[in-house]
């Protein structure tokens, strides 16, 4: 940077008369800078911010929960088809489910087991084996229903307690669901087969809602397996992740 005196410069001016001095110097630059101030270097440098660790808990639904779900769901509708229907054994004209009993027209007669009634359908027989399978039908709807909703309840909880409790709830009272359509299924056509005689009729089959039945009883296995099998702890993990300052800041 240089400085010059004002005379100067007039003094060497083209044109200039003569020199002149003044008798206080005016020191001006000649050329003027101008200077940015910006950040120190050190807090130019990029630094990291303080972070924390933190641990969350990670909830994880498991398919084979949710497969369960769905089997009691099924349970439900083909326990519903099975009780309602009247077509547990059929014969000749003849019909005979849980509740009622139905005669078609131009059934031969005798009619089964000395019913003397015109065509249509009726309460059904007041003997025991018919009563008992269709209390122990009603139960394992019931009993599946219940353990649906719990299942279905555990799948929606956030509390790892109540979602083991609720499971290991709905587990018990399927096993006991499948225990009362096994014994319906297995009672009805033993008790039957010891007054097949008094029927008046050599053919019977069975018809499609005991075979519901089993589709029911077969799904309630399935249900139970899928409860059973799947460990409750491996719904639940930890993780730990890192959380910056910055991050909690803006949260």
């Amino acid at each position: 940077m240089e400085f010059l005196r004002r005379g100067d410069i007039l003094k060497n001016a083209p044109g200039a008369a003569s020199p002149r001095y003044t008798t206080a110097l005016d020191i001006k630059p000649l050329v003027s800078f101008s200077f940015a101030m910006g950040p120190p270097m050190s807090a130019r440098l990029s630094h990291s911010e303080p972070s924390a660790n933190t641990i969350e808990t990670v909830h994880i639904v498991r398919p084979l929960k949710v497969f369960a779900f769905i089997c009691g769901l099924i349970v439900t509708l083909l326990m519903l088809l099975s009780i309602l229907s009247s077509s547990w054994l059929v014969a000749q004209k003849y019909r005979q489910g849980l509740w009622e009993q139905c005669i078609e027209e131009g059934a031969l007669e005798p009619l089964p087991f000395g019913l003397e009634v015109g065509p249509g359908c009726y309460a059904a027989r007041n003997v025991t084996y018919v009563q008992a399978a269709a209390a122990l039908c009603v139960i394992t709807l019931l009993c599946d229903i219940a353990a649906t909703l719990m299942t279905g309840f555990g799948l929606c909880s956030r509390n790892p307690v109540r979602k083991y409790m609720l499971y290991r709830l709905a587990f018990y009272v399927m096993v006991c669901a499948l225990l009362c359509i096994l014994i319906a299924l297995v009672v009805y056509p033993a008790c039957f087969a010891a007054e097949i005689e008094d029927s008046n009729r050599q053919v019977w089959e069975f018809g499609w809602a005991y075979g519901v039945g089993w589709g029911a009883a077969i799904f309630l296995f399935g249900g139970i397996l899928l409860l059973l099998c799947d460990k409750e702890t491996e719904e639940i993990y930890y993780r730990e992740r890192t959380t910056s300052m910055a991050q909690v800041d803006k949260a």
